[in-house]
């Protein structure tokens, strides 16, 4: 079957007990932009966007409504995720540096993959786990 929109992007999405300070941590620690911060009540964050390269993530503090109800943080689950997102980097050494020194919390360091390139696991400041790598599957 043929794709009819070819301009199709998939954007994980995430909340955050303390949005203003995951935003600056994450364009510390893993180099996103900010390209949308839409402040809600009492410091918090209705919505975010920040981007890495040509790829984004969408971010909100945590709170009521459908998605309290439906979204767990780690630290409610015993530290697991449901899903997780993979970002694909240009250097995945000096990534993998610039997020340890910003605290990131390792799970997995850089590593070959037995598929091609290289990757690593982290938690970020509020144990989300992301995974980095050089390892494309558009171009592998």
């Amino acid at each position: 079957m043929e794709n009819q929109n070819r301009h199709t992007r998939i954007i994980p999405t995430m909340r955050y007990r303390n949005a203003p300070a995951a935003i600056e941590w994450l364009c510390k620690a893993f180099g996103f932009e900010k390209h949308l911060v839409v402040p809600g009540d009492d410091g918090t964050i209705a919505h975010a966007q920040l981007t890495f390269d040509n790829g984004m993530i969408m971010l909100s503090s945590v709170g009521g409504g459908m998605f309290g109800r439906l979204m767990k943080h780690p630290d409610e689950i015993g530290g697991c995720e449901t899903q997780s997102a993979y970002v694909i980097v240009a250097d995945c050494n000096a990534h993998h540096a610039r997020a340890k020194v910003a605290g990131a919390v390792m799970l997995r360091d850089v590593q070959e993959e037995d598929y091609g390139g290289k990757g690593y696991t982290c938690r970020d400041l509020e144990g989300h786990i992301w995974s980095f790598g050089s390892y494309d599957p558009w171009r592998n």
